[in-house]
């Protein structure tokens, strides 16, 4: 199976799916898109040896460059780690079930334009919830609004802080991401 990663910032999970999945005979990271040039993603591809592609907003909704660029490769599966570009209806037609996502909060809650990161952990804290986490879902053409794959649950403690929590989601995020991408090897 090829995967190309789309992700927008340091590429935290971009290093820990490619070192994962290095050597695996099944499942090989064949490309990686930014809209960032100076994202980790672009940092780590290049550190590993992989096809990278700087994208613009136009790449995704206008132009037929970067499809044309996924089905040359023969990529299988699209994955979205920490991009932060909305993917719109005209590249996800494309790829129709073939794009998925991560959400740093158990969707619906926190979902939709703006929450990501910080935004979303805040209000976790300021609501005084007692529980966040991470969701894994398809892209469709609205924001975090896909059918769900999968969801991870983390406790929040009443000394929780914003350092806290971005460290319990990060650790979930590493250790399920390859999870999820490995689970689409039996579909």
């Amino acid at each position: 199976m090829k995967v190309a990663l789309f992700a927008s910032g340091r590429g935290s999970n971009v290093e820990n799916i490619i070192r994962f999945f290095d050597g695996n005979k099944r499942i090989n990271i064949s490309l990686i898109c930014s809209n960032n040039k100076s994202s980790g993603a672009i940092l780590h591809a290049k550190n590993y040896k992989i096809p990278h592609f700087f994208l613009t907003k136009d790449d995704l909704s206008k132009s037929k460059t970067l499809i044309n660029k996924l089905h040359h490769a023969k990529i299988d599966l699209l994955v979205l780690a920490g991009f932060l570009l909305k993917i719109p209806a005209f590249f996800i037609n494309n790829f129709d079930g073939k794009i998925i996502n991560i959400h740093p909060s158990l969707l619906p809650k926190y979902g939709g334009k703006g929450m990501y990161g910080d935004n979303i952990h805040n209000l976790v804290l300021r609501n005084k919830e007692k529980k966040t986490g991470i969701t894994f879902h398809y892209v469709n053409e609205n924001y975090d609004e896909g059918k769900i794959i999968a969801q991870f649950e983390i406790q929040v403690d009443k000394f929780e802080t914003l350092k806290s929590i971005k460290k319990k989601i990060s650790q979930e995020e590493l250790l399920n991401y390859p999870k999820i991408i490995s689970s689409f090897l039996d579909e």
